[in-house]
């Protein structure tokens, strides 16, 4: 019976970043005080990008860029998840932005861990003259 139980549970693991699914990410560029739950930051969401659509995520940072929160509502409720830093800090949007941006999905994965993300995108493409 262990054999069947590890496989399901090997299966479901990898199945893992099907449970939430992502279609775009946002990142609300002022800090978050990380004492927030999900109802204070479903109402920042709300005050920067006007409503919260179902697949989307939001993304937080605090003060000191060391902590992290991500706002997600999956269709049917809403997902908050916490993120620390013990050694070094997320990066920041600079001063260009607004409020709020939208991140592409390599901007995403770069930011989660810390990585430069700004012109992640502009450094991807390559141009023939």
């Amino acid at each position: 019976m262990a054999g069947i139980g590890g496989a399901r549970v090997r299966h479901d693991v990898a199945r893992a970043d099907e449970v939430i699914r992502v279609d775009a990410a946002w990142f609300a560029v002022e800090p978050l005080d990380m004492r927030a739950g999900v109802d204070k930051a479903l109402a920042r969401v709300v005050d920067v990008f006007g409503e919260a659509r179902a697949h989307h995520a939001y993304l937080f940072v605090n003060k000191r860029a060391n902590r992290m929160k991500v706002l997600v509502h999956d269709g049917f409720g809403l997902w908050l998840c916490a993120r620390k830093l013990y050694e070094g800090s997320f990066i920041r949007a600079g001063v260009r932005h607004d409020r709020g941006m939208q991140l592409s999905h390599e901007q995403l994965q770069a930011m989660v861990v810390g990585l430069p993300w700004e012109r992640l995108d502009e450094r991807a493409k390559i141009r023939v003259l």
